[in-house]
């Protein structure tokens, strides 16, 4: 079956066969009424954002698509350039993280989501592309399919800058003709492994494209080959390439290995085990932990057992699980086993925060959970995704080079913020 993305691949390739314009070529295209022009530089289509106050998707119900479709996706440098560790910050909109990446030379500055869940860097959702003297055409398109939307259009190689001083050459950018849900950003900065971005580039479907990550390891930017990821619930956060950063985590960086259970072990997966209280409602299971997620999503074995410790109930106009005042008040803490380690996350971690109510329409008083239905049942391989919930709470560290995941605490890991 041919997907959205395959269908515009193949309505830009007749676009260049037609026209013999070299498919790659940056200044194609742009909207006018009635349809595509060959004109001037690709002008981003409209789009939806994931998560705002005139929604089409209740977020527990947006973060379920992104679910189903990473599950259903995966089956089937300078050398006079010191290698160091590079701190780039990242800011929060309501339910989604960006940081700012420049292309080119001199650098366009675009705000591109933050995404383990995938590994292409592309732009042009919102903010046009500006080609400069460092843009190199491929000769190739790409496509990309998101839980929340999808992308098509072409592929350049460019500068990249990250932190306004970790510069990388030559790195693989897809220049967006069509994408659609991705209100609010430019684009997505993929730090995933490398191997999601097999099958999105034409005519070389069957290669991988480096990552920015990979990139910057290769051309000997970096003093190890790693990402640290710190945020903060409701606040900003930051990325850091090349290292960890001391100051937003406390005491050590556990690691374990990339899970082999498939398809969790195809993204940053993990194993865990996860207790209510003293109820052990997960155990020893698959999955992944995503920035591009929002909740705690577990299999429906595990939510239903969940809900029924909690009391909680389901609230329909926000889709979250919603308890009483006097609930709240007697919740325990979700304990996740991780390598031999315990996490917690205690009442005040597992609820939404109340300042944001409002923005996934519920009502302002109200005590919403941020865990959700999967929509899988338990033994897919693919058996949560820890979301931002989670990382707010704890510090990850993605270890490219050695196929590890690194958890810590941090200040906010047993805060009462929300």
């Amino acid at each position: 079956m041919l997907t959205r993305s395959s269908l515009l691949l193949q309505v830009l390739l007749l676009l260049g066969s037609t026209t013999g314009i070299p498919i790659g070529t940056p200044d194609l295209l742009s909207t006018a009424p009635g349809g595509y022009l060959l004109q001037s530089s690709p002008i981003p289509l409209p789009f939806t954002r994931l998560i705002n106050p005139n929604r089409k998707a209740q977020l527990p119900q947006a973060d379920r698509q992104r679910f189903q479709s990473l599950y259903g996706n995966a089956q089937g440098s300078t050398p006079d350039q010191e290698a160091a560790v590079f701190n780039v910050p990242s800011t929060f909109q309501v339910v989604s993280y960006v940081a700012t990446v420049g292309i080119g030379n001199p650098p366009t500055n675009y705000s591109l989501l933050i995404d383990t869940g995938s590994s292409n860097t592309w732009v042009g959702a919102n903010k046009t592309f500006e080609s400069t003297s460092s843009t190199i055409p491929t000769g190739g398109l790409f496509s990309v399919e998101y839980g929340s939307g999808f992308v098509a259009g072409f592929e350049v190689e460019d500068v990249v800058t990250l932190a306004y001083e970790l510069t990388i050459k030559n790195q693989s950018i897809g220049v967006a003709v069509f994408a659609e849900g991705f209100d609010g950003v430019d684009g997505i900065l993929g730090i995933g492994p490398v191997d999601l971005t097999q099958g999105t580039n034409v005519p070389n479907i069957n290669e991988k494209t480096s990552t920015v990550t990979d990139n910057a390891w290769f051309q000997g930017l970096l003093a190890a080959y790693e990402v640290g990821i710190g945020f903060a619930p409701a606040d900003n956060g930051e990325l850091t390439f090349g290292g960890t950063n001391p100051t937003r985590y406390t005491g050590n960086i556990n690691y374990v290995p990339i899970t082999s259970t498939k398809p969790a072990g195809n993204f940053v997966g993990i194993n865990q085990t996860v207790s209510y209280g003293g109820v052990e409602i997960l155990h020893n299971a698959a999955g992944i932990v995503d920035t591009g997620t929002t909740l705690l999503l577990l299999a429906t074995d595990a939510f239903n057992m969940y809900k029924a410790q909690t009391g909680a109930t389901l609230d329909e106009r926000s889709g979250l699980l919603k308890v009483t005042p006097e609930q709240y008040g007697q919740m325990n803490s979700l304990y996740f086993d991780i390598g031999g380690r315990r996490y917690e996350l205690t009442p005040n971690a597992q609820i939404w925060p109340r300042t944001l109510n409002e923005e996934i329409g519920g009502d302002k008083d109200g005590i919403y959970l941020v865990v959700a239905d999967s929509g899988n049942a338990a033994g897919s391989g693919l058996d949560f995704i820890d979301g931002m919930v989670f990382l707010e709470r704890y510090y990850l560290v993605y270890d490219v080079g050695n196929s590890l995941v690194g958890f810590a605490t941090t200040t906010n890991t047993y805060s009462n913020v929300n």
